[in-house]
């Protein structure tokens, strides 16, 4: 057990370092005509292959968290609700899922702004670790304030000091949107997101004020205009978003999921929602080179943008694309009895090439 508590502490800290490329997650809100609120996002990491896997999780089913320094007696929980969680590097450490009650969670990184409080060994029965928050959350929590409620009854801490601090977003049926910061020591801070956007760090205000600066941005073209004479006109379509930022900086892509998400078109249905979800999401895949300098690439993966996911948590199903398969995948929670089904991790990828589908022509 100590051997394998290393693997993960090691795991964790190398997922999650500050001084490595691991802070860049995109998430995104839609709505569609029927009611439906989506949630669509990335997870990006282009230090290794995150061997990530989707895990089912049946009510009943206990669990213990990890403790800085070793410790694997941290505090027990037990699901009142089944879920299925997209998992990295390890299958406890659950960074996007839904569970049966449409409560939606995820974990986005959060690099120098978060700051938990110090753990405290005499508080272990009621310490978890932030890498295994969305699980406890999700089988103990059916809406908003439950999670509120929830979160204020345990103390979260980091595995290692050496990794980053996290921050989470949840969505329930209802549509409402919060996002839980936890800064200055152990400061929990509970933001509505009504925008629907987050990226990772600065905090969620500092990124909606920013917003301010491209208020000149609409969608279409821009008018022509005379200068001294001259007459100046748009090289093509799309000139009313000219100065969105590019890059791919945490500040920049909120910047455009912002501005990409408020100019989508409202889909008819659900369906079609998670579809325009994954199309939007396709402007935040980061190439794998981009993070590193010249020749310094770790990785001998495809994309430093391991996998993509929307979430319909009316619907109850969560949809995902990998870096190795881009064919989109979907796990209805309403075909699984929680109470029979068992408990499994599952690779997102059996096999880890691309499908290339060759036509004949005859």
């Amino acid at each position: 057990m100590k051997k394998r508590l290393s693997l993960l502490l090691v795991s964790a800290a190398a997922l999650l370092g500050t001084t490595c490329p691991a802070d860049a997650c995109t998430g995104i809100t839609l709505k569609s005509q029927d009611g439906h609120t989506i949630v669509a996002r990335t997870i990006e990491w282009g230090g290794s292959d995150l061997n990530s896997q989707y895990v089912i999780v049946p009510r009943g089913y206990r669990q213990q968290s990890l403790l800085p320094g070793g410790g694997t007696d941290g505090m027990t929980f037990t699901a009142r609700y089944g879920y299925v969680g997209l998992s990295v590097e390890q299958e406890n450490f659950v960074a996007e899922g839904l569970n049966e009650a449409g409560l939606s969670a995820g974990l986005f990184y959060f690099p120098t702004y978060g700051q938990y409080e110090a753990y405290n060994p005499a508080e272990k029965a009621a310490t978890i670790a932030d890498l295994q928050l969305v699980a406890y959350l999700l089988g103990q929590c059916a809406t908003i304030d439950e999670v509120k409620e929830a979160v204020a009854r345990v103390h979260v801490v980091q595995i290692d000091p050496r990794a980053s601090t996290v921050h989470w977003r949840f969505t329930d049926p209802s549509g409402r949107q919060v996002v839980l910061e936890i800064i200055e020591g152990g400061k929990v801070c509970f933001y509505d997101n009504p925008l629907g956007v987050l990226t990772n760090s600065p905090g969620l205000p500092w990124h909606l004020t920013n917003l301010n600066n491209y208020v000149n941005l609409h969608p279409g073209a821009a008018p022509s205009q005379a200068w001294n004479g001259r007459q100046l006109s748009a090289f093509g379509a799309g000139s009313g978003f000219l100065g969105l930022p590019g890059d791919i900086t945490p500040p920049s892509r909120f910047v455009r999921a912002a501005f990409y998400q408020a100019t989508a078109p409202r889909q008819a249905t659900a369906e079609k929602a998670i579809l325009q979800g994954f199309q939007i999401m396709n402007n935040f895949d980061i190439p794998v080179g981009a993070e590193f300098a010249d020749g310094k690439v770790p990785a001998d993966i495809p994309s430093a943008t391991q996998w993509t996911s929307a979430t319909d948590p009316a619907g109850r199903a969560i949809y995902f694309r990998t870096m190795y398969n881009s064919a989109i995948r979907c796990i209805s929670l309403k075909d699984i009895d929680f109470t029979r089904v068992a408990y499994r991790a599952v690779p997102m990828d059996a096999v880890k090439q691309q499908p290339v589908e060759r036509i004949s022509i005859q």
